[in-house]
């Protein structure tokens, strides 16, 4: 029986005479108005439906990319994750000819661009300098400038030029930036950006005490971000200390000085271990001094000294200490105790870099984490150490 004018004399199913306009308000479909034509309506509420779906599955998906790409920027500009996708890195030594990885992570700078005003250091491998790089479009920017010296033999040309081929793969503001090399005239250059505030402990040093503690923890926080990304990358500094880390006018530090450094397997559980080479004994976790195994977890330990140097300022660990005295001291569970003036938390965590076992040392992931915690909540960084002995000595003396 049909209830709806429009059916024919055999009662055929309805067939109705749509013509509809669709207006979409936040994704969702509705009807201004419609004539008839012949259509089903099923097919009708069919098609209704599917377009609903089409237009929730698209505000969906571009609404989750959006989200996605704030995360993964918001994420690289705290240091969690390079952006926009992480490079695969390549050991220098894996070449048979070690100057096809300079020139394949470098680039070569027309030594006239290059204007050399002062010598601020020495290296290994010769003079450091001041000077200016006038850039592409003319703009002349600050760069720092190390050279070789002359007399050289090529494996110290080979050894001076891959520090820059190693350098040249890394890209984070926490790492010191490569400009480029010079390779085809004489001297040998490697150029990167100036840091004014040069090294990290001379600088304390200089500034003894003008810091609040959430700066120096700021400090600490981008040489975490800038070690996170090396270990990222499967790298093991083995050498990180405030000298090797650099500061610039906004006291941004930097981790550089990639001499000793080394790239390790997939294996995240994989150390170097090297046979030769001068070790810095009071940087130095105790298994790579004892079997020259390093890892990310030796720089863990290394890092942890880090912090103390930046919380005392600068002062030399273990004070006057010999190397020798320095190994059996730790091995007998001897560790630096808080410099004057750090937060409880932050001496916590230096204890944590310094585990006997490198397995339970925390991973740089970890440390930054942690460390944006305590810049969060600023009142997390008290008491301090000296305050929490001066309670615990009372507390002694008036239960005695």
């Amino acid at each position: 029986m049909c209830y709806f004018s429009g059916c024919d004399k055999s009662g055929s199913s309805l067939i109705s005479t749509l013509s509809l306009n669709l207006q979409f308000v936040d994704g969702i479909a509705y009807f201004s108005s419609f004539n008839t034509y012949h259509l089903k309506f099923p097919l009708f509420l069919t098609l209704f439906l599917l377009l609903n779906c089409l237009f929730s599955r698209c505000q969906w998906y571009f609404k989750a990319k959006m989200t996605s790409e704030d995360k993964r920027r918001t994420d690289y500009q705290n240091g969690h994750v390079p952006f926009p996708g992480i490079k695969a890195y390549v050991d220098p030594d894996t070449y048979e000819d070690p100057t096809q990885a300079v020139h394949e992570f470098t680039k070569e700078i027309d030594p006239s661009r290059i204007r050399i005003e002062r010598v601020i250091g020495a290296g290994e491998f010769g003079e450091v300098c001041s000077g200016r790089l006038r850039t592409p479009g003319k703009k002349e920017i600050a760069v720092a400038i190390k050279t070789l010296k002359g007399g050289y033999v090529e494996r110290q040309r080979r050894d001076f030029l891959r520090e820059a081929s190693i350098m040249g793969q890394f890209d984070h503001p926490n790492i010191i930036r490569l400009e480029g090399v010079v390779t085809k005239s004489r001297p040998v250059m490697i150029v990167v950006e100036y840091m004014e505030n040069g090294s990290l402990d001379s600088f304390l040093r200089q500034h003894d005490g003008h810091f609040t503690v959430i700066q120096l923890v700021g400090m600490l926080r981008g040489i975490a971000a800038g070690m996170k990304y090396l270990s990222d990358m499967g790298y093991v500094h083995r050498d990180l200390a405030a000298r090797n880390i650099l500061v610039n006018s906004n006291l941004v530090c930097k981790v550089s000085d990639f001499g000793l450094s080394r790239v390790l397997e997939d294996d995240p559980e994989a150390a170097y271990t090297t046979t030769g080479g001068k070790i810095p004994i009071r940087w130095t976790a105790p298994e790579a001094i004892a079997y020259r195994k390093f890892s990310s977890a030796s720089d863990a330990w290394s890092y942890g000294i880090v912090m103390w140097e930046v919380m005392s300022y600068g002062e030399r660990p273990y004070w006057e200490m010999s190397n020798q005295d320095v190994i059996l001291s730790i091995e007998e569970g001897y560790r630096l105790p808080a410099p004057m003036g750090c937060p409880v938390a932050l001496h916590q965590l230096m204890l944590h870099c310094w585990q006997k076992e490198r397995n339970h040392r925390p991973k740089f992931v970890d440390i930054v984490s942690f460390l944006d915690k305590l810049i969060r909540n600023p009142s997390s960084l008290l008491p301090l150490v000296e305050d929490l002995q001066r309670y615990r000595t009372a507390d002694v003396l008036v239960k005695h």
